[in-house]
């Protein structure tokens, strides 16, 4: 039976013509699915549904998304976080327990903590990232910290105050694998997929209530400070009070990522 697929240009040069058509047909596709975003039953017979190419290092991965969750695309992912994915979708992968996750960049740790922000009455998605050291510019030996400049040159908009949602940054994207947080991601700057900004180095557990405001915003919104500005916050109100300090003491800047999912 014919299948209601979109099946995106990038992912059709990937998979090639034929086994693309082969799933339009119904082949190779299945009825229902889980959405690999909002984790609720889909079905290809019956309603549009997005096919999405996730490729690692070595395998690559097909799933399937209610394509008013996510628009089919290609995402490069690493191959850790593609059999971390699979593992989630298996059910056998470990939860991180909603601490806040980390991973080595090139300079500093990043700490990244989720958590629901109100702006303008109504609750958003929000990361929150904050390195545990001053980030310095690759190759720069000055004393300093670079964080935030660099973010800037990026895109990110710098904020004085939290009244409104930040503008979309284009390229960037928040990266959700069976349900869980698995990456932030931005431009190849080769060219090609996006790669990771910053990955998990387990899947990073969100709540019922940010994976259900990330989908109905699709989209969701990150902000960063300089080491030593958030700190870890227990509370989201606590969280939120230090996010409108480092607003008022111009150490903040934020954008809203579109999400990806797996």
């Amino acid at each position: 039976m014919p299948r209601m697929l979109d099946v995106s240009d990038d992912v059709r040069a990937e998979i090639g013509d034929e086994e693309a058509d082969r799933l339009l047909a119904g082949d190779n596709a299945p009825g229902g699915y889980d959405c690999t975003s909002c984790r609720t039953p889909g079905d290809s017979a019956q309603e549009r549904t997005s096919t999405v190419l996730f490729i690692g290092d070595e395998t690559a991965v097909l799933a399937f998304a209610h394509a008013t969750c996510l628009p089919s695309q290609v995402v490069q992912v690493t191959e850790e976080q593609l059999r971390g994915a699979v593992r989630s979708i298996n059910g056998n992968a470990q939860p991180s327990g909603g601490e806040p996750d980390r991973t080595v960049p090139e300079q500093a740790v990043l700490g990244v903590t989720s958590g629901l922000v109100l702006i303008a009455g109504e609750l958003q998605p929000a990361l929150v990232v904050e390195p545990t050291t001053p980030v310095v510019r690759p190759g720069s030996t000055a004393i300093g910290d670079d964080f935030l400049p660099l973010l800037i040159e990026q895109g990110f908009m710098p904020l004085t105050q939290i009244t409104a949602v930040p503008p979309v940054l284009h390229g960037w994207s928040v990266l959700l694998a069976a349900g869980q947080l698995h990456a932030v991601l931005q431009p190849n700057a080769a060219g090609g997929p996006p790669v990771a900004w910053w990955q998990a180095h387990q899947p990073l557990l969100v709540t019922d209530s940010w994976r259900a405001a990330a989908n109905k915003h699709q989209q969701v919104l990150l902000f960063a400070a300089p080491a030593g500005s958030i700190g870890r916050q227990p509370r989201e109100d606590l969280l939120r009070d230090a996010l409108d300090k480092a607003a008022a003491n111009g150490k903040l800047v934020a954008s809203a990522l579109p999400l990806a999912g797996l």
